[in-house]
C-alpha cells in the first residue's frame, strides 16, 4: 500500500461518525458513509479532494459565509496548515480566535502600519480604511 493510501485511510478512519448537526440529533449521512473497499490512489486523492470540499462547504453553508471568502488569499495557507496539522490537533476554541489571536493579529496588524508611517515623508503615500 502506497503511504498516501494510508495517510488518507487514517484521516478517513479518524473522522467522526456521530456528529450531529447544529445540535439537533440528526446525524449527518455525509459523516456517516463508510469508505470503498479499493480505490486506485488517483480515486483517494479525487476522492480526499472532494471529501474535503465537502467538509469546507458544510462549514460554510452552515454559517452563512460568503461562498467568495474561499477566494481570499489566506484560505489556501490555511488549509495547508490544516492539513500538516497534526492528527488530534483541536482547532481553536471562539475565545481563542476573539482574545489571543485576535490580539495577535492586531498587533501584526500595527507593526505594519508603523513600517508604512516611517516611508510616508519618503513617498508621500498614506493609508485609507473604510472599516
Amino acid at each position: 500500500m502506497y503511504q498516501e493510501e494510508s495517510d488518507v485511510e487514517e484521516i478517513v478512519s479518524s473522522l467522526s461518525r456521530s456528529v450531529s448537526i447544529a445540535g439537533h440529533d440528526r446525524i449527518d449521512p455525509f459523516l456517516s458513509k463508510l469508505k470503498s473497499e479499493q480505490m486506485t490512489l488517483k480515486g483517494i486523492v479525487k476522492g480526499t479532494r472532494n471529501m474535503l470540499g465537502r467538509y469546507i462547504g458544510k462549514w460554510f453553508y452552515d454559517k452563512g459565509i460568503p461562498l467568495n471568502a474561499a477566494n481570499s488569499p489566506y484560505f489556501p495557507p490555511m488549509v495547508n496548515a490544516i492539513q500538516r496539522a497534526e492528527p488530534g490537533v483541536k482547532p481553536q476554541t471562539a475565545y481563542e480566535l476573539s482574545g489571543p489571536i485576535l490580539d495577535e493579529e492586531v498587533e501584526e496588524v500595527r507593526k505594519w502600519i508603523e513600517e508604512y508611517k516611517q516611508n510616508w515623508p519618503r513617498t508621500s503615500i498614506t493609508l485609507l480604511s473604510d472599516g
